[in-house]
């Protein structure tokens, strides 16, 4: 059994932990690439206690389910990158400056984070594309003692942009359900890289969708597929 916490300065909404975030960290302790799926919101700076058996890792909170991680596959299409400079175009049509922000303090893109402090990434639609982007410049308080981006933040910053390329022009409250990541190659701080998002299909308040982070040699970094859940409101 390992015990993990999840800090308040990596919520998603205000009093649970970003999605992502969580389901980077339980994959952490796997040994397979991890098809997380989330069962209750991951609360926040409380002791969680993860069970690993072969095959599966279950997050608890004492007798409450959080989450489980059994292995899973990315088997989506992954589009190619951006260029920085449109990304950073792109990224100002960020539909989060422009409406009412569901969780407007989330880790990953809530705009009332400073930088440094939040991750920033903003996807916004690409012109004449049908992806979303947002440039990324991972800060050293994410690293690793090897200098380079820890893979629970991986797992963060290919979350939300998601849920916005999901939502189109039309803001929705969405909640991550599922997601399942591989990471390609390791990410350094400081480096200059893009964040793509692209919807998949719909199935009535369930939304699929893919996200991908690529470095500044246009390398594939890391990919993920996520399910995403239209709670209302």
């Amino acid at each position: 059994m390992e015990i993990l916490e999840i800090s308040k300065r990596f919520c998603g909404p205000p009093n649970s932990g970003n999605g992502g975030y969580v389901c980077g960290l339980i994959d952490n302790h796997t040994d397979f690439v991890s098809e997380v799926t989330l069962r209750k919101p991951p609360p926040l700076e409380v002791a969680l206690q993860l069970y690993g058996k072969p095959g599966e890792s279950n997050l608890m909170n004492e007798e409450i389910l959080v989450a489980v991680a059994k292995p899973g596959v990315v088997d989506v299409d992954i589009p190619d990158s951006v260029e920085w400079e449109e990304a950073k175009a792109s990224s100002k049509n960020y539909i989060g400056f422009q409406e009412k922000h569901p969780f407007p303090s989330c880790f990953v893109c809530g705009p009332q984070r400073a930088s440094g402090d939040g991750l920033n990434v903003f996807a916004g639609k690409v012109e004449g594309r049908s992806v979303y982007a947002s440039p990324w410049i991972p800060d050293k308080s994410l690293s690793n003692d090897e200098g380079t981006v820890k893979n629970e933040f991986l797992w963060a910053a290919m979350d939300c942009p998601g849920a916005f390329a999901i939502m189109g022009k039309q803001p929705k409250t969405l909640v991550l359900g599922r997601m399942t990541a591989e990471i390609e190659r390791e990410v350094p701080i400081g480096e200059t890289c893009v964040v793509i998002s692209w919807k998949l299909e719909s199935e009535g308040k369930k939304h699929f969708c893919g996200t991908a982070i690529y470095n500044s040699n246009h390398e594939l970094c890391g990919k993920s597929k996520a399910t995403w859940i239209d709670i209302g409101g």
